[in-house]
């Protein structure tokens, strides 16, 4: 044990003699206290230390809190590897599969372990900590692959995106340990990558996503030298696998600052291929309205700590794409109903090729379309069902998305936000009534329940 300790304390301070000392911050430096730490990620860092290892709060977190937000993730890094973390921590598990890392639970809270990760001398590391992704990246063009190796914290810090992800925080001591400028860089709102911006962003193009994506959560501005290649490397991206791609568009879609991050994508160039729904609605001006109606409903709903679903956002982008499906199939002859089935799957299946969504996504989704033509139907007993159906809240939403972009009339939205909490009599009088001649026309005799037509919908949407 205590050589195993004499090992990683000088192996660790020869490493970091080479790379170059850390600037330590005391804590009237910086102002973090550990009480701001979340009390799980204390009970890591000290057991850690208890047990003769090296532990940090890292990255995201300590950025924040720099900044005065409320961190969404504690993460820690080590110089202990999986396997010695699990042999501290017995409710604890080993994740992934190319990179390790450890998963500690506490109660009903989990804190992500990470091994302080080398950059390998043939540049094949693994890509960011903090994005939790265990694909592996295609060596291509001096892209990065995914590699098992780990280093010091210096090499750690190397490695790291941006400067204000490298940021070290030791709770014990209250100290944050910086390797690139990070905490200046975080007082100056400058987001700056670390090293060569051509080399960084060849080796992981989703990094100039993500440059994006964390300026307009931060509010910071690019630095110019970072920002410089953008636009010439932004067709690296069309080389990334369509998965990951569609993860980190769902990461700014999703943030509570999407308005800002798909204008950040205009600006840099980044926009065009990176989701084709993306390039069809933002180079028209109705589905422009569209789009910025649900990103700002979207960014509103994060903002009040309500919850945002990935499947309510493809149902938005993709929602001119299954219409003008929809219109084609009536054209072509086919009922409402089977015309709008047959476009739902068409549009989730065409678009699945290049955003790789999941498909558990489906049902939410055709919901959500479905409802939309029954909110039209204000006759009978038609109202009181589609009021007690599971997606009503989530189909009425996206009907008041509609009409901000200028897709449906006001007063739809308006009749349906006074039916649910009119009285009996009040709703009898909103009922539409059919004109004179209209209900005998359209009824039809009762004959044997078979599965087709309205009776279909009833039992998918009803």
């Amino acid at each position: 044990m205590i050589r195993r300790l004499i090992k990683k304390v000088f192996g660790k301070a020869s490493a970091s003699a080479r790379a170059g000392d850390p600037r330590i911050l005391q804590l009237d430096a910086h102002g973090i206290q550990r009480e701001q730490i979340h009390p799980c990620a204390l009970k890591t860092t000290r057991a850690l230390n208890a047990a003769g290892y090296s532990a940090f709060v890292v990255g995201g977190a300590v950025r924040d809190l720099l900044l005065g937000r409320e961190p969404k993730d504690f993460d820690v890094a080590t110089n202990a590897t999986p396997e010695e973390v699990r042999q501290v921590f017995r409710r604890s598990r080993l994740i992934g599969r190319r990179f390790q890392i450890v998963h500690v639970y506490c109660g009903a809270d989990t804190i992500e372990v990470t091994t302080f990760r080398a950059a390998a001398a043939d540049k094949d590391a693994e890509r960011e900590a903090e994005e939790g992704d265990d694909s592996r990246v295609t060596a291509a063009d001096g892209m990065l692959l995914r590699d098992n190796v780990f280093g010091s914290q210096a090499e750690d810090a190397e490695r790291r995106d941006f400067t204000v992800n490298a940021l070290y925080y030791d709770p014990e001591k209250q100290e944050i340990w910086e390797w690139h400028g990070g905490v200046e860089d975080a007082k100056s709102k400058v987001l700056r990558i670390i090293g060569d911006p051509i080399q960084r962003f060849r080796e992981d193009p989703v990094r100039m996503l993500r440059a994006a994506r964390f300026a307009a959560k931060l509010d910071f501005h690019i630095d110019p030298a970072t920002r410089a290649p953008i636009a010439d490397l932004a067709p690296m991206l069309g080389r990334i696998p369509s998965s990951r791609l569609f993860d980190e568009m769902m990461k700014l879609l999703l943030s509570g600052h999407a308005e800002r991050g798909v204008r950040q994508l205009r600006a840099e160039g980044l926009h065009h291929g990176i989701l084709p729904m993306l390039d069809a609605i933002l180079d028209n001006t109705e589905r422009q309205k569209f789009l910025h109606a649900a990103l700002h409903d979207t960014d509103e709903r994060v903002r009040q700590g309500h919850s945002a679903s990935p499947a309510f956002m493809l149902a938005c982008l993709l929602w001119f794409d299954m219409r003008a499906e929809w219109r084609r199939n009536q054209a072509n002859g086919q009922s409402d109903q089977t015309a709008l089935y047959d476009a739902m799957d068409a549009v989730l299946e065409r678009q699945r090729d290049a955003l790789a969504f999941p498909r558990r996504f489906d049902g939410t989704i055709k919901e959500i379309w479905s409802l939309q033509s029954r909110f039209e139907q204000r006759n009978g007993a038609r109202p009181f069902r589609l009021l007690s159906h599971p997606r009503f809240r989530a189909g009425y939403d996206f009907l008041l998305i509609r009409v901000k972009g200028g897709d449906a009339e006001a007063e739809l939205t308006d009749w349906w936000r006074r039916f649910p909490d009119a009285s009996d009599s009040e709703r009898e009088a909103m009922l539409i009534k059919p004109q004179p001649g209209e209900a005998k026309s359209k009824r039809r005799k009762r004959g044997p329940r078979k599965p087709s037509g309205e009776a279909v919908i009833e039992t998918k949407i009803g």
